[in-house]
């Protein structure tokens, strides 16, 4: 009894440190995806054409997407040859101060050409640090987990990303409602940034508390571990990291058009303030934070490839009503706020909640760091960093109308939904030839 109650503290301690440190990494990383459309567009790269000078922004938010595949293959072969704590507390330490120093950053006026190339490279490190910060922090959850509850515990640091955006959005919406445009334009937008410094010395402290995951300490005690996982990895599961890619695609891009986007596209073509758009996405992030956890258990219940195939399908078509709702109520603030805060609060949701555990069930521990950074990373170049500059190319292209954005939106459904059923169909991986009781819970 007394070996049950350590075991369920350790486990408490472990989600607690996964899920703040997954909230600090988003809330620095999303904090740059906000500010993108809305200050850096004008400080960093002026121009007499805004879409350019807003295309520009998003490019160097792109980067961290571009980067962070590094990041995970990096900390990724290291997760698996030395441990996954010792790598999320880098990965913390990383982020940290990149966030700080763009705080501090001159702008074009100041310095030039110096301000945009310096912003660029630190958003770089920023994406090497959360591209292996998130396998990590998934990986402590998953692996102490109980084997019928891996989609529940899983799901937990996911919301990290909810948190991190709610915190992200909900600071800068807080600076603009209490500070001028010239304030908040000339230093205000700063302090969101300078704030990290507080939340990094946080999440560090809890961080440094909990131990190595059991299997990854049987996988060390056997001397069982691979010379280099990636290669193991493509060698053995080239099939489930094409599936897990495609798989990924609904995620980044309904997210980032949602969660990034929409406080561009509301500000300059719904014409409602900054802050009622920050405080729509910040509204969806505390819902999410509620319905991640329910779809999680959900897809212990009734099995992740189904529960992530039918989130898919349902979370991309309700992007035709959102947005039509956007556009015929801009008068009606609170109507606008439900457009964002039911697809991406409530039905995201079900794709992000089973979806941790579902990657991990690709993968046995030995490549496990490596596979699911590497899928979720790598396939965030095109899902994710991308989708921003997308949808403000389509959004010219449709002449201020956003619906082939929402054909977009579509499509990525479409490819998830086909990947969760290939996965479904897929044999039977050595995870589940090591715990019989997973092949239930899929």
């Amino acid at each position: 009894m007394a070996n049950s109650n350590s075991k369920t503290k350790e486990l408490r301690r472990v989600v607690v440190a996964s899920v703040i440190g997954a909230t600090i990494e988003w809330y620095d990383f999303f904090l740059y995806g906000v500010v993108a459309g809305i200050v850096f567009n004008k400080l960093y790269f002026p121009g007499s054409d805004p879409i350019v000078s807003t295309m520009l922004a998003y490019g160097t938010f792109a980067v961290g997407f571009l980067s962070r595949p590094i990041g995970g293959v990096i900390f990724g072969h290291f997760g698996d040859k030395i441990g996954r704590k010792s790598m999320l507390v880098m990965t913390l330490m990383i982020m940290g101060v990149s966030t700080f120093l763009i705080g501090l950053l001159p702008t074009y006026a100041q310095i030039g050409v110096a301000a945009p190339i310096i912003l660029l490279m630190l958003r770089i490190v920023q994406g090497i640090g959360l591209g292996g910060e998130w396998g990590g922090a998934v990986l402590m959850a998953y692996e102490y987990a109980p084997i019928k509850e891996r989609g529940f515990y899983a799901s937990l640091p996911q919301l990290g990303l909810a948190i991190g955006l709610c915190l992200a959005s909900g600071v800068v919406a807080i600076l603009s409602y209490a500070l001028t445009d010239v304030q908040f334009l000339t230093w205000g937008w700063r302090l969101a940034f300078i704030l990290s410094a507080v939340l990094v010395f946080i999440g560090m402290w809890i961080r440094l508390t909990v131990m190595e995951t059991p299997e990854f300490r049987a996988i060390k005690k056997h001397n069982s571990e691979t010379q280099i996982p990636f290669f193991d990895m493509m060698k053995r599961y080239p099939g489930n990291v094409l599936k897990g890619m495609a798989a990924r695609y609904i995620d980044g891009v309904f997210f980032n058009i949602f969660g990034v986007f929409s406080i561009n596209y509301l500000t300059n073509s719904i014409k409602i303030s900054r802050t009622d758009a920050l405080i729509g996405v910040m509204a969806s992030a505390v819902v999410m934070c509620f319905f991640i956890p329910f779809f999680g258990r959900l897809s212990d219940r009734m099995g992740r490839t189904k529960v992530f195939f039918w989130g898919a399908l349902i979370t991309s078509f309700s992007a035709v009503p959102a947005f039509w709702f956007m556009i015929n109520s801009a008068d009606n603030v609170l109507v606008v706020w439900l457009s964002i805060v039911i697809p991406l609060g409530i039905l995201y949701a079900s794709i992000y909640g089973p979806e941790a555990a579902l990657f991990c069930d690709l993968f046995d521990a030995k490549v496990r760091y490596t596979g699911i950074s590497f899928v979720y990373q790598f396939s965030g170049i095109f899902a994710s960093g991308l989708t921003p500059i997308i949808a403000t190319y389509l959004l010219k292209t449709g002449s201020g109308q956003p619906w082939h954005i929402v054909g977009y939106i579509l499509f990525a459904g479409l490819v998830s939904a086909f990947a969760a059923l290939s996965i479904g169909k897929g044999k039977t991986s050595d995870i589940e030839l090591e715990h019989p009781g997973l092949q239930k819970a899929r």
